[in-house]
């Protein structure tokens, strides 16, 4: 081996380790802040939510609140709450009147449910270090998620982390249509003070109240 090769050879085998090294890191911050959210007993994120596509020009803004407990949640956005107790789905639109009830099954939905918003990214995707901001102060660290389902709607995903709390605080979704989603924390409280009534539907309350019960089978 003439001593060009030997050259090329160390060079791709020091981006070798590189890589796998950053592959390493990667995989340890995400595992980091998964074990984290997982720690805690429940979770209330006060959020911006933006839908943005240039080409229909199309951008609308709004606040959100979520509360979450294991598989449990309550998301109040655009007006409408949506209660899930493990099982059901219960969602209260109060301009109508009308509460939709409906059965969660896991293998039909193959979407992100509302309940692993905060670590989804542990199944299904490849993922490498993207840029970091200082973001009013905080370290930002993105990292760029890709599907491994090359059929899904999802083009790539961008999921930044606060690297002093190890908690997410955006997420930009962008599909294949060029639309972008952007998911940005205002405020991640954890352990709180909450209702044991809080996940629970109580169909008397809005049937007394005049609205409408629909009951998809």
């Amino acid at each position: 081996m003439n001593f060009k090769v030997k050259i090329i050879v160390s060079i791709f085998s020091l981006f070798l380790m590189i890589s796998s090294l950053k592959a390493q890191n990667t995989q340890s911050l995400l595992s980091e802040v998964s074990n984290k959210v997982k720690s805690y007993e429940n979770i209330q994120i006060d959020f911006k939510y933006s839908l943005e596509n240039t080409r229909e020009n199309v951008k609308q803004d709004t606040r959100a609140n979520i509360t979450l407990k294991g598989d449990n949640y309550v998301l109040n956005m655009l007006g409408v709450t949506r209660i899930f107790d493990g099982k059901t789905i219960y969602t209260i639109v109060p301009e109508d009147e009308e509460v939709t009830i409906s059965d969660y099954s896991k293998e039909e939905d193959k979407s992100i449910s509302v309940s692993e918003m905060l670590t989804f990214y542990e199944k299904g995707y490849n993922y490498k270090m993207d840029i970091q901001q200082n973001i009013r102060g905080r370290k930002i660290q993105f990292i760029k998620l890709s599907p491994i389902d090359s059929n899904t709607e999802i083009k790539n995903i961008l999921l930044g982390i606060d690297m002093q709390t190890k908690h997410i605080y955006k997420l930009i979704q962008v599909d294949s249509s060029g639309t972008s989603y952007t998911i940005t924390v205002n405020s991640f409280k954890t352990n709180q003070p909450i209702s044991q009534n809080l996940f629970i539907f109580d169909e008397e309350k809005y049937t007394n109240q005049g609205y409408y019960i629909n009951k998809l089978e």
